[in-house]
């Protein structure tokens, strides 16, 4: 059983698509450990974005990611980080196959629903970043 992060981004708070998303992955089965919304500050978003804070496009993510608040969900599940990145397709969402959350909402790198973690280490460490002591059950 595994614990994964996923951010539902903010074309997502914008579209009114988060809980036809969210139905996605309850229907494959995931638990919902810890819910929360949040406006990210900017000292969350570079952490969060530390590995990307030199890139020319980093300035374009925190103006995207702070536009609307954010929904941090932790799910549960066999092999949950595999199976969330499976569900959602590529991060590309213009290289998304129809029938997969990102290929049937997305429409760009940027612009792809949500955000989940891509590892057991990073899904701790974002799960410790986005949720408070106790908030995941």
């Amino acid at each position: 059983m595994e614990t994964t992060l996923i951010l539902f981004k903010p074309d997502a708070i914008e579209k009114r698509i988060v809980g036809t998303v969210l139905q996605r992955f309850e229907e494959a089965g995931f638990s919902i450990r810890g819910t929360r919304m949040l406006q990210l500050t900017r000292e969350l978003l570079d952490e969060h974005y530390a590995h990307i804070a030199d890139k020319p496009f980093f300035p374009e993510i925190v103006e995207f990611m702070s536009k609307t608040p954010v929904i941090a969900l932790a799910l549960a599940g066999d092999d949950a980080i595999n199976r969330v990145r499976d569900l959602l397709g590529p991060t590309d969402s213009t290289k998304a196959p129809a029938g997969t959350i990102r290929g049937d909402f997305g429409e760009t790198v940027m612009m792809n629903i949500c955000h989940a973690s891509d590892s057991p280490e990073a899904a701790a460490a974002e799960i410790k970043r986005f949720f408070r002591e106790g908030d995941v059950i």
